[in-house]
């Protein structure tokens, strides 16, 4: 065998490598990046803030980011009081007797309490209400939107963050307007609410901040809904800020850059080696060439699909699809050639 067929097969043969581990680091690098997604509801579109809620998107996880926007603010009918949040949380708490473990006879206390003491068991002189009069509540805004995309309830209750929010005592209904008085940022029912006395109340509310945040989850219309079938048991994800995938699911791996492009120069430098390695004696560049391109695209698309045998029938069946129709291409330029 003369040298230069020999760096002839040499170069062929390293070039075929090349391409064909392209091509497999390629799909395995979507591999473990699908197979590591399928747990928080599958692959996420990353939508940006920018993203419409378009037909093709339907069904599949997507990354949105921007301010929370209310179009139909929260109201707490009961006390007239109204925010421009997602989520109205009204807390209440009533002043009550408590006792301290000390290690000897108990010592009572009096402070503020969000749920009923029971005070049965307690000396005479410290009996507790049975009951709150009122009791703590949360009120969601109508409709809460991020961008083009508007948020179910459970994600909505998700958004994080808290912020007081001061009453408006002038817009009390008259019959809480004669009890409550306005003081330092809440509603109390004490004649002197620097010196409340047992079983007064004070109401308070909070608010969930219109803050920019990162949310990944389903897309069911216009709708951001938590993947029922994910198996971490959640399926949807929110961030404050602007977050990147990898910042919000961080055992997800780097998926590959630039897929296709990969994929046809993995076809290209698989070609160029099997042309490296059939052009020696050949007359018909045009058949080293048409052999080159069908034998490659078969042997590419067959190491895909082997590779993706155990994770998804829909890629598989296409690489396999594909490679078939290569292989019977090669044979047929090979039929039509037999002696060249």
């Amino acid at each position: 065998m003369s040298h230069g067929r020999l760096i002839l097969l040499a170069a062929g043969t390293l070039l075929v490598l090349a391409g064909v581990t392209l091509a497999a680091m390629t799909e395995q690098g979507l591999i473990s990046y699908r197979v590591a997604a399928a747990r928080h509801g599958g692959a996420v579109l990353d939508l940006g803030s920018n993203g419409l809620p378009q037909a093709a998107y339907q069904g599949y996880m997507v990354r949105v980011t921007g301010p929370i926007r209310v179009d139909e603010s929260p109201l707490d009918v009961q006390f007239n009081q109204q925010a421009s949040t997602p989520v109205l949380l009204r807390h209440v708490e009533m002043f009550q007797w408590h006792t301290l473990d000390m290690g000897g006879p108990p010592v009572y206390e009096q402070d503020w309490e969000d749920h009923p003491v029971n005070s049965r068991h307690f000396t005479p002189g410290h009996a507790n209400p049975a009951r709150f009069p009122v009791q703590s509540r949360e009120f969601d805004a109508g409709r809460v939107r991020v961008g083009a995309f508007v948020l179910s309830r459970v994600i909505q209750r998700a958004l994080p963050g808290s912020q007081p929010v001061t009453p408006d005592a002038q817009s009390l209904p008259p019959n809480l307007a004669a009890s409550f008085s306005l003081h330092d940022g809440a509603l109390v029912t004490s004649a002197q609410p620097g010196h409340p006395r047992i079983g007064d109340l004070r109401v308070s509310w909070q608010a969930v901040p219109l803050q920019t945040v990162t949310i990944v989850a389903r897309l069911d219309g216009n709708r951001l809904v938590p993947a029922a079938d994910a198996p971490d048991g959640k399926g949807y994800d929110v961030e404050v800020g602007n977050q990147s995938l990898l910042a919000i699911f961080p055992d997800l791996p780097v998926p590959p850059e630039f897929v296709w492009p990969r994929r046809l120069m993995a076809i290209l430098l698989t070609a160029l080696g099997i042309g490296l390695l059939l052009v020696y004696g050949q007359r018909s560049w045009l058949r080293v060439l048409g052999l080159s391109l069908t034998v490659s695209v078969a042997s590419v698309c067959a190491v895909s699909g082997v590779l993706w045998l155990r994770s998804s029938i829909e890629p598989t069946a296409i690489w396999f699809g594909v490679a078939i129709i290569g292989a019977g291409l090669a044979v047929l330029l090979s039929r039509r050639h037999p002696h060249d």
